[in-house]
């Protein structure tokens, strides 16, 4: 008897607790509710290679069709907020959510959205226009408001080009420490081959395609060791690689 009458006391106990909690909750909830936003604040996530200002991310928040600053948290829309700063195509991703505060004065609402930008692999000059493009091959737009230290490549580039060649060929260079620090320049030209434009020696490359480009960087590594290696680096300024299993170099 005594057991029971304890049980039936503890399950007494935890109703009236829920139902404390119920109504903390509710009454919490409507508060919050009530609660306006304050401000939008800015967070940035992984490396920055590249980072497109607070002022300029809060602009975007701005645009999505809606009033943030002074309205209800209830009523802003986050993922409107998502869209519409994704849409910079500087942005890799972007999440947003909502923070209520309490101060001496009350409850504040913050809108908080943290944004990871994409890392540019390329600088591109075409008659397509100026741009990066990351190691997938989505373009980023250029902004006065940051610069990437990438390779740069110049003439007539196709998208696909950008994804098939270029991309992998700059990946390449990007691994090696002696082709990245030589390498400063790659034109493509009328028929689709590249010419690159050295640091050292200020020597035009002619590599021809990105097909098979390991074997021509070696044969271009041989020859600079056998060739150049006694300060001979003026000695000539063309270099040939595009034809198979040759190294052609051409004085001025």
């Amino acid at each position: 008897m005594n057991r029971k009458v304890r049980k039936i006391g503890f399950i007494a106990i935890w109703c009236f607790l829920a139902v404390i909690i119920a109504a903390v909750f509710t009454f919490s909830s409507k508060r919050f509710n009530d609660v306006k936003c304050s401000q939008i604040v800015v967070k940035y996530a992984g490396r920055q290679t590249i980072r497109l200002s607070e002022k300029e991310l809060i602009r975007l928040a701005k645009t999505s069709n809606q009033q943030i600053i002074g309205n209800k948290m209830e009523n802003i829309d986050l993922e409107a907020i998502e869209k519409m700063v994704a849409r910079n195509g500087a942005i890799l991703t972007a999440d947003a959510y909502k923070t209520i505060v309490r101060d001496s004065t009350g409850y504040k609402g913050a809108v908080t959205i943290k944004v990871r930008h994409r890392t540019p692999a390329l600088r591109i000059f075409s008659s397509n226009g100026s741009y990066y493009v990351d190691k997938e091959g989505f373009r980023i737009p250029v902004s006065v408001n940051y610069a990437a230290d990438v390779p740069v490549a110049t003439g007539n580039i196709s998208t696909e080009m950008t994804i098939s060649d270029l991309l992998p060929f700059v990946e390449f260079i990007q691994k090696n420490r002696f082709w990245k620090a030589q390498i400063k320049q790659i034109q493509v030209n009328s028929s689709g081959e590249l010419v690159l434009t050295t640091l050292v020696g200020n020597q035009l490359i002619e590599f021809g395609t990105a097909e098979h480009m390991e074997k021509k960087f070696r044969n271009l590594k041989a020859f600079y060791e056998q060739v150049l290696k006694d300060n001979n680096w003026n000695k000539y300024n063309r270099i040939i690689l595009k034809f198979e299993n040759q190294v052609i170099a051409k004085k001025s």
